[in-house]
């Protein structure tokens, strides 16, 4: 399918972003070829899925996510603050999203660190990958560099990605030392021209993030290739079957 579509935290636009709920709807969309969720540590080591480094935003929590066992950040209600339907809802460990998706739609792991916080991130997540055997079904992304040397130098064979806000004259060259072979860029970023440069080296890139059905189109239409990360896939959907039509 062209422009395969990313459910950004899950199909965070109709439930709790990156908790199971979200993720299960997204699985359940014929149209998402990937879930983009995002990673970081507990207190004793245990990758758990959530964005913000506190808990206050999305959970009845309070204080860092770092600071939390993996048995104490599963008490929290990580659904009430989106709706009363998902009041109970809780923080998922990176193990029940990859048992959940396994053998089911690609993940994209974004490492939430930047090299002080979380220095054993990339280990923890690599360990259970391969437990599950799903190298092959995830992208490790991150905005810290040294994450994405630290995830190659264990695994040739898990597929890296950098993420940026924006484009640069060096960017090519950057993920050609880094190994990567996917790129995470903010939408704004993406041309024609640089996705033909993009096309030329073989990188995977996804645009982020996109939740109207006219920006998709518009995106759709710089180049077949782009990855649409959306909070909205049946706004992606939308928008593919009226380009379709066309």
């Amino acid at each position: 399918m062209r422009n395969p579509c990313v459910a950004h935290r899950g199909w965070s636009g109709r439930a709790p972003e990156n908790t199971l709920a979200a993720i299960e709807l997204a699985l359940s969309e014929p149209y998402v070829s990937m879930i983009e969720i995002d990673v970081q540590l507990s207190k004793d080591h245990i990758p758990v899925v959530i964005h913000d480094y506190k808990l206050n935003r999305t959970t009845n929590g309070k204080g860092l996510v770092k600071d939390h066992t993996a048995a104490e950040l599963a008490k929290l209600d990580a659904g009430s603050w989106y709706s009363r339907q998902y009041a109970g809802e809780r923080i998922p460990t990176l193990e029940q999203v990859l048992q959940a998706a396994a053998g089911k739609c690609r993940l994209n792991i974004e490492l939430k660190t930047d090299g002080i916080r979380y220095p054993s991130i990339v280990d923890a997540a690599l360990e259970l990958v391969q437990a599950y055997h799903m190298e092959h079904a995830v992208v490790f992304t991150s905005f810290h560099e040294g994450s994405l040397y630290r995830a190659r130098k264990l695994s040739k064979e898990v597929s890296i990605g950098y993420i940026t806000d924006r484009w640069r004259s060096t960017l090519l060259q950057e993920l050609e030392e880094l190994e990567c072979h996917f790129l995470s860029i903010h939408y704004a970023g993406l041309s024609k021209e640089r996705m033909a440069l993009l096309n030329s080296t073989a990188i995977e890139t996804m645009a982020w993030t996109l939740n109207n059905a006219r920006a998709i189109r518009k995106m759709m239409d710089i180049d077949p290739a782009i990855l649409i990360c959306t909070d909205y896939p049946d706004r992606y959907r939308e928008a593919h079957q009226e380009r379709s039509e066309a």
